[in-house]
């Protein structure tokens, strides 16, 4: 198996329930073993402003699916959830992005790997930092997920009366 890693978020409706489910569908299909996730944190809306904060998380994968594969995977889990695009940077029930696949790198029109962005979003660096494997390569961006970078950014660990999302480490 391949290891991927995958940010989530929602800000629409019940935004920790959204991840909860989608981490259950995702590790529900085969081929697909959720290993880590991260805490979940509350973050301001980038790029289209006016609208509610979101909820972001990431997620580690084990998974013998193709990068390809496992996308149209995640954007299954996403119709299915009710994700409806009309605004780019918008709200959503939930959103799937998949940033990383195992020694891949992709510059299709269906994907882009490593995720082209994500190296400028402290909302996808700081949980993507939590499900970063402790042994190996070490993290990328140790900048970008400073507590200075997290109070710039609006960056705010999601404290839950229920701690609804679980947290896993291996």
């Amino acid at each position: 198996m391949k290891e991927a890693y995958a940010a989530l978020g929602a800000n629409l409706g019940d935004r920790e329930e959204s991840l909860r489910e989608a981490i259950r569908r995702l590790g529900e299909i085969e081929g697909i073993e959720v290993r880590r996730t991260s805490s979940v944190y509350e973050t301001d809306p980038v790029g289209y402003t006016d609208q509610p904060a979101f909820l972001n998380m990431a997620v580690a994968l084990g998974t013998s699916l193709s990068p390809l594969e496992l996308l149209h995977a995640m954007l299954g889990i996403e119709r299915e959830m009710g994700r409806v695009r009309n605004i780019r940077w918008g709200p959503r029930l939930i959103d799937l992005d998949l940033l990383l696949y195992e020694g891949v790198r992709s510059d299709t029109e269906e994907l882009t790997l490593p995720h082209p962005r994500m190296g400028e979003r402290a909302f996808v660096l700081v949980p993507l930092s939590d499900v970063w494997p402790s042994e190996g390569e070490p993290f990328p961006w140790p900048e970008a997920v400073s507590e200075e970078a997290r109070r710039r950014d609006g960056i705010r660990k999601w404290e839950s009366a229920e701690s609804a999302v679980p947290i896993r480490k291996e």
